[in-house]
């Protein structure tokens, strides 16, 4: 690995208060990237508190105490040349901004205020719920997305996993601004925190600042995540018949977990299968088939659990055809990969993975992420090490514990009436 893309060490400590601290100095960087992470999000929600994790989110941004107005955040960042922004997961919340260092106080100040003293006044609310809904409503539009979204609820059914991470148009409209603002309180507490800095930062310096600005948040007593079930006998097939001019197919099983040893070789059998132009099911479907201008593979990896699947759009008359020859991959990456194969998709991941460090914002995500969900803080030395001991003989193995025809469910949107036919072509994957 390159010096410029080498990564620190990164020094993880805990104030008083609970909260802790990453700090990653980058001796070539030339910006500080910020990151909050907060215990909350869609797995810490029941079903009628759906979308409560992503509602707060966007409130924080509509004025705090110092900063009454929405503007008064943006402003102060944008007026400095930074990024400021947010996202909810499923296990995170995550607020985060790019600066250069001279300004690195400004921003935690920003970001301090923002979490801590938030006003929750009622027209905002009501604002910003509306915003939200027109959010949901972009997805019923981005048939892509929809697929998705329904097979997660396949993989996942009656389960936070299986639902949009927005929550639904009834779900939105049913929370109580008292219920936002107890959440808030509740979940936005020292305890449930963590302050990732990384990139031209003084690692002396950095404990200091902390304790300056969220020295004195008070720690709580945050819920829990919701734990993951098995619910047999559900359904393995959804159909949403839409006027589109593409079939949009996702096909997932579950996969593994973020701490599963095996999750790195299945990395690599996901590069085999469906990721890059060199990968077996952009060649069949697109390069000899002419079946699709975007097919995909994609892994995700969660406390718990985690999922493996395929995306394709796809002309809805050849959809058959394109979900048969997914499903003879399917297969046939069961079987051992070529050598060649796989020092290709090692190779691949050894890049990924040294680009991604020389971001001062990817560095400050992915060691607050760990952190924030006490997994280990593997450098990036270490992830190629374990991408380049991965051998045949593991990919093998952990296709054989994750593709199955038997756990195989499917996802389509597209101007269908009737999903036999379409789960029929994938049979031959058995």
């Amino acid at each position: 690995m390159t010096a410029a893309a080498r990564a620190e060490t990164p020094l993880v400590s805990t104030l008083d208060n609970g909260l802790r601290l990453v700090v990653t100095p980058l001796a070539h960087a030339r910006s500080v990237s910020v990151t909050f992470y907060m215990r909350a999000g869609s797995r810490y929600e029941q079903d009628a508190d759906a979308g409560l994790s992503h509602f707060v989110e966007h409130l924080c941004f509509k004025g705090t105490e110092r900063r009454p107005r929405p503007i008064d955040l943006s402003a102060e960042i944008d007026a400095v040349g930074g990024s400021i922004n947010a996202a909810t997961n499923r296990e995170l919340t995550s607020y985060y901004a790019k600066v250069t260092p001279e300004h690195l106080e400004r921003v935690l100040d920003v970001l301090a205020d923002m979490l801590r003293h938030s006003l929750y006044l009622e027209p905002e609310i009501e604002r910003e719920r509306d915003v939200i809904l027109e959010e949901l409503g972009a997805v019923e539009d981005a048939p892509d997305e929809l697929a998705g979204v329904a097979l997660d609820g396949l993989l996942w059914p009656g389960q936070p996993l299986g639902r949009d991470i927005a929550g639904t148009p009834a779900s939105v409209r049913a929370i109580a601004p008292d219920r936002l603002r107890d959440y808030y309180r509740r979940q936005y507490v020292a305890n449930a925190a963590v302050l990732s800095i990384a990139g031209a930062i003084d690692a002396e310096a950095a404990p200091r600042l902390a304790v300056r600005f969220v020295g004195d948040w008070e720690p709580g007593s945050p819920g829990d995540w919701i734990r993951v079930r098995d619910d047999e006998g559900a359904p393995r097939v959804r159909l949403t018949s839409k006027d589109t001019e593409q079939a949009h197919v996702a096909l997932g099983m579950r996969g593994l977990s973020a701490v599963d040893p095996d999750r790195y070789a299945l990395g690599l059998l996901s590069v085999i299968l469906g990721e890059g132009m060199s990968s077996r099911l952009f060649n069949r479907l697109r390069e000899e088939l002419a079946l699709c201008y975007d097919v995909h593979t994609s892994a995700s990896h969660l406390l718990d659990t985690g999922s493996f699947g395929v995306y394709a759009g796809v002309d809805p008359e050849r959809t058959v055809e394109a979900l048969a020859e997914v499903a003879r991959e399917l297969t046939r990456i069961r079987e051992p990969v070529d050598a060649e194969e796989l020092a290709r998709a090692q190779a691949l991941a050894r890049s990924r993975v040294q680009l991604r460090m020389e971001d001062t914002r990817a560095v400050s995500a992915l060691y607050g992420a760990l952190t924030a969900l006490d997994l280990q803080l593997v450098t990036p030395e270490e992830t190629i090490a374990r991408y380049d001991a991965v051998t045949i003989a593991d990919v093998q193995r952990v296709a054989g514990r994750v593709v199955s025809n038997s756990a195989l469910h499917l996802s389509v949107v597209g101007p269908f009436q009737d999903a036999e036919p379409l789960e029929a072509a994938l049979r031959p994957a058995g």
